[in-house]
């Protein structure tokens, strides 16, 4: 054999025993390194899912910063409006007019009453009666008395013609004939007295019916049927023309805003509004109250008795003075809280922010927001009662005109 060809020597029956417990070791340790990995083959490791979850997260499903918005809102921006100007003073309604109704005849008694408050009546209309027996008999009995006084008037008047044809021919003296000419004089005279006393008692039997002086509303009566009232007692108060004004007490620094001609919207205590047009403004102001009276003509008159407005009511009312240009926002933009309006600006980020306004005056669902917002600024609409500041929102077109609109939440 040669040298350089070792030859192996045969392995003994220890060495195998020692080899196969080496391979049962390996594959001890084999299998309990399987076992902690886990059961199943397919199993894939745990920085695979965890790359799976972040893929299949992104910005679409969270707002920026990972929060959610509290509401989905409309929002608007402020609006040129033109709003009226006006002056509110409050004053009493009265009667442009009362005229007072009494009774012309003397120691007459009442037999008829036509009219009661609140009666609407014309000019000369018959509003009550005296009994007139009385006066149709003195009536009857100047007549008589007219009639002999012309009779002896002719009479007189033939004797003095005759007597003045016989002055030529010396059967009168002129004596004579003067005095015939006296006596027709003095029966003319008492002629014209007869007449003058029967016109007398003619315009007695007139005055026993009491007559309307004007068109108007009879507004207070205190003739009664039977009384005997002596002259000049007052027996109705009529409104001229059924016309009412207002009169309003306004300071003495207003009076130069209010010419005559300004409208004027009143209101009544029993929330009727009509119309009127100043009249004239008091000429003088009171030294008291340094408060001057401008008397506003109401249109349109009151037809009937139970109109709406009547006279005594308290009434407010606002001159109209024109118009003025201002922003306004919708009145549903408009939040009340703590006894302040604020509205809600969204900011560029989604955010909102409270400004804290000043609600003036209002047109229509509009609310004229003087001070604290810009033209350009985008406001909340609907769902601004229900943020917070900083509210994060979502901000989705207004709805249509007639749809149902209302904030929903997220």
């Amino acid at each position: 054999m040669s040298p350089l060809h070792p030859v192996r020597a045969p392995m003994n029956l220890t060495s195998k025993k020692a080899l196969a417990g080496s391979l049962l070791a390996v594959l001890v340790v084999a299998g309990s390194v399987w076992a902690l990995r886990g059961q199943s083959p397919d199993a894939q490791p745990p920085t695979s899912t965890t790359s799976a979850s972040a893929a299949n997260t992104g910005p679409s499903s969270a707002s920026p910063g990972g929060a959610k918005p509290a509401l989905t809102v409309t929002t608007a921006q402020p609006q040129a409006t033109a709003l009226p100007l006006g002056l509110t003073a409050n004053g009493n309604i009265a009667a442009w007019q009362e005229a007072v109704v009494g009774s012309e005849s003397n120691g007459l008694r009442l037999s008829e009453v036509r009219a009661q408050v609140g009666d609407v009546v014309r000019a000369g209309q018959v509003l009550a009666r005296f009994a007139d027996a009385t006066l149709l008999a003195e009536v009857a009995q100047a007549k008589a008395t007219l009639a002999e006084a012309e009779a002896n008037a002719r009479e007189a008047s033939l004797n003095a013609e005759r007597a003045r044809s016989l002055q030529g021919t010396g059967a009168l003296s002129a004596q004579q004939i003067n005095q015939y000419d006296t006596t027709a004089q003095t029966a003319q005279a008492r002629v014209q007295a007869a007449r003058a006393t029967l016109e007398a008692q003619q315009l007695r039997l007139r005055q026993t019916q009491v007559l309307a002086p004007d068109s108007g509303v009879i507004s207070a009566r205190s003739a009664t049927v039977g009384a005997v009232v002596p002259s000049g007692t007052e027996l109705f108060r009529l409104i001229r023309q059924g016309r009412l004004e207002w009169r309003a007490e306004v300071t003495a620094t207003e009076l130069a805003r209010l010419p005559p001609g300004t409208p004027v919207r009143v209101t009544a205590a029993n929330g009727t509004t009509v119309r009127g047009k100043v009249r004239v403004q008091a000429p003088t102001v009171d030294v008291a109250t340094r408060s001057a009276l401008i008397y506003v003509d109401l249109s349109p008159a009151p037809v009937a008795g139970a109109a709406a407005v009547k006279a005594g009511m308290f009434a407010k009312g606002e001159f109209e003075l024109g118009t003025t240009t201002a922003l306004t926002v919708p009145q549903q933009a408009v939040v009340v809280r703590d006894g302040f309006s604020h509205v809600f600006r969204l900011q560029p980020d989604g955010r909102v922010s409270q400004i804290r306004v000043q609600a003036g005056r209002r047109v229509g669902d509009r609310v004229e927001v003087p001070d604290g917002l810009t033209a350009d600024a985008v406001v909340v609409v609907s769902g601004a009662g229900f943020l917070n500041d900083g509210d994060l929102v979502k901000q989705v077109p207004s709805p249509s005109a007639g749809a149902a609109s209302g904030p929903a939440k997220e």
